[in-house]
């Protein structure tokens, strides 16, 4: 006898749907969003390609080369020279100095940059200033210093005329090796201010507060809280700082015409006689030289950003 209203025993399998492996189609779909998320860096994956890795590859694999393609260490020896030494000393000291006086100053008026408004308009035209600013260099630059500081520049002549002072020796030494000095760090202070001054705008004024509930003073503040949290990335701009100059070609090979007292002069010699210290390819394997130096002060400063990010999440 069957009761009509008598309830229906389904069992916890039927119940529960059996699982389903996604279908081609389910699998592509979801592809998809993490393929859209790359596909942005595709413009600049090329442009690092063609502008950056390739170029490099060339440089430094020409100078394994002999001028039949044939493959040769005969050049690598030719970075040792104390020519090619001399001219790698004389680009570090060049940058070391004016990466260390650009961090400094640069440092300073961050520091002076905490006083104002972040929206006001005194920063607003700092941060455009300093943004324009690091990326002024090449013919224009050597030209506004020749003009203003050479040997017929305007404050050579007034000084001369009106003081009789010839603080600058006629110029001549604008086109020498220190005249790259004051050249460089026209555009190293602009850069260390977009680089560091996000990191002195990362400190919490909590942590302040903290220090003078305690019973800290503002020197305590600074040297057990704020320079130790600071210090990664004052010293990873102060490494960016002097890849930049070290690098740099365009406003010292428009102030230095004769001569390659600096490395990236230097490889534009090799390149213009094809031969230096008879060895052929030789400007490969400067370029091979710089590249190094490159690569560990990069490291460096990578390694230091990374330290920098932990406390600035």
């Amino acid at each position: 006898m069957t009761v009509a209203n008598a309830p229906v025993l389904v069992s916890d399998a039927a119940e529960t749907p059996s699982p389903r492996h996604p279908t081609g189609e389910q699998a592509a779909r979801r592809r998809r969003p993490a393929l859209a998320k790359y596909a942005g860096l595709t413009p600049f994956a090329l442009y690092v390609l063609v502008f950056l890795a390739i170029p490099t590859t060339i440089a430094v694999v020409s100078g394994f080369l002999t001028d039949d393609g044939a493959f040769t260490f005969d050049n690598v020896p030719g970075l040792f020279s104390p020519t090619v030494l001399g001219t790698f000393a004389s680009s570090f000291w060049v940058s070391a100095v004016t990466a260390v006086v650009g961090a400094v100053v640069g440092a300073l008026v961050c520091y002076a940059l905490l006083g104002t408004r972040v929206d006001g308009p005194l920063r607003s035209l700092i941060d455009s200033a300093s943004s324009v600013l690091a990326q002024f260099g090449g013919v224009m630059l050597a030209f506004a210093f020749i003009a203003t500081i050479g040997g017929q520049g305007l404050v050579t002549v007034l000084l001369k005329e009106r003081l009789g002072i010839d603080i600058f020796e006629n110029g001549v030494w604008l086109y020498q090796v220190p005249g790259l000095l004051p050249v460089y760090i026209y555009f190293q202070v602009p850069l260390m201010i977009i680089t560091f001054l996000p990191a002195l705008e990362g400190l919490k004024t909590q942590w302040a507060e903290a220090n003078a509930t305690l019973g800290g003073t503002r020197f305590t503040y600074w040297t057990r809280i704020a320079l130790p949290l600071l210090a990664p990335s004052f010293f990873g701009s102060l490494l960016l700082l002097f890849a930049n100059a070290f690098s740099s070609f365009a406003t010292a090979a428009a102030l230095i015409s004769q001569g390659a007292q600096i490395v990236p002069l230097q490889i534009r010699g090799a390149l213009v006689s094809e031969t230096l210290l008879g060895r052929e390819n030789m400007a490969g394997s400067l370029a091979l030289g710089m590249v190094i130096v490159m690569v560990v002060v990069m490291w460096g400063y990578s390694a230091l950003q990374s330290r920098t990010s932990r406390w600035q999440k």
